[in-house]
């Protein structure tokens, strides 16, 4: 009787495991792609901000064609302030998603050591260009 109940609680142990695991890893896949979202935004921030310095050149060198220079920075300048308040989202969000994993991450390898099984493997073991801290 009590090898059964045993045999119950590991099951139950298991099948935590496995829904924290799914939970984990759909987790690790949003946590994935807010981080791709991030590298692409920094991409576009970096080209925003090369197409202002040209812009800027340009306004040097033709002050006959400064009105339309002019509104082009306004633009860009805008464009800029948007990428970079997106860029923020984007990085509170990663930040949140890896705050949401890690503690779900030490409860699934908690409770994985309970059955003998190996830890899984850290974030940075998988992806190792990930770097949120």
């Amino acid at each position: 009787m009590a090898e059964e109940q045993e045999i119950m609680c590991k099951l139950e142990s298991i099948k935590e495991i496995r829904n924290k695991t799914m939970q984990m890893e759909k987790i690790k896949a949003r946590l994935k792609a807010e981080f791709e979202a991030l590298e692409s935004e920094e991409r576009h921030l970096k080209e925003y901000k090369q197409e202002m310095d040209l812009l800027l050149q340009e306004k040097m060198a033709h002050v006959e064609e400064l009105r339309l220079i002019h509104a082009d920075i306004n633009v860009m300048e805008n464009t800029i302030k948007q990428s970079e308040n997106d860029l923020n989202k984007l990085l509170e969000s990663t930040r949140r998603l890896h705050d949401e994993y890690k503690p779900l991450k030490e409860h699934v390898d908690a409770l994985r050591m309970t059955l003998g099984l190996q830890r899984l493997p850290d974030l940075c073991e998988e992806e190792e260009k990930l770097s949120l801290e």
